[in-house]
């Protein structure tokens, strides 16, 4: 049984939830609209401001669908009314991030500096040239723009230099030991 899927949603007072009969989930919010096409099998019901997912048969693919289908759904409604964010932080000596207009340079020590252009929706902020925040209301661009970020120079487990998310621990290795 999916515990995940069987929880309801509750939907905030300024989120309106259309669901159509194709399945078709259209929420809107105080930071923007989300649309998306869910399962046919997996049936969205809304009562007032609760809304449950319900599951026709305990096959496995039903199960599997099931859980899945109401974190999505959960996830469009955190993010139309509060948003989603991913922190990254630059360590290395020299390694720096700069906002031009809206692209992202990077400079990470290769020869050339690395640049990045946010899609529309996801917005990136640089508070210090070690720090750089990724916002939005779409929960999987925000971590994929993260992720691409984090992929340019990832941490190495020597020195610790590196992109790396904000808390990640990186476990280091203690090196080459000398006579």
């Amino acid at each position: 049984m999916s515990r995940v899927g069987k929880k309801p949603i509750e939907v905030p007072a300024n989120v309106t939830v259309a669901i159509n009969e194709d399945n078709t989930v259209v929420v809107k919010g105080p930071k923007g609209e989300l649309t998306r096409s869910f399962n046919q099998d997996i049936k969205i019901e809304q009562e007032g401001t609760i809304i449950t997912l319900v599951r026709p048969s305990e096959s496995k693919d039903h199960r599997t669908i099931h859980g899945t289908t109401r974190a999505l759904l959960a996830n469009m409604i955190t993010g139309v009314s509060q948003g989603f964010e991913r922190g990254l932080e630059l360590v290395g000596v020299g390694y720096r991030a700069q906002l031009q207009g809206t692209k992202l340079v990077l400079n990470v020590g290769y020869s050339h500096p690395v640049e990045f252009t946010p899609e529309d929706g996801i917005e990136v902020e640089v508070p210090s040239n070690t720090k750089i925040i990724v916002r939005g209301i779409n929960k999987e661009r925000v971590g994929a723009l993260a992720s691409n970020i984090r992929q340019v120079r990832p941490p190495e487990p020597y020195k610790g230099k590196g992109i790396r998310y904000v808390g990640e621990v990186v476990r280091r290795k203690e090196g080459k030991t000398g006579k």
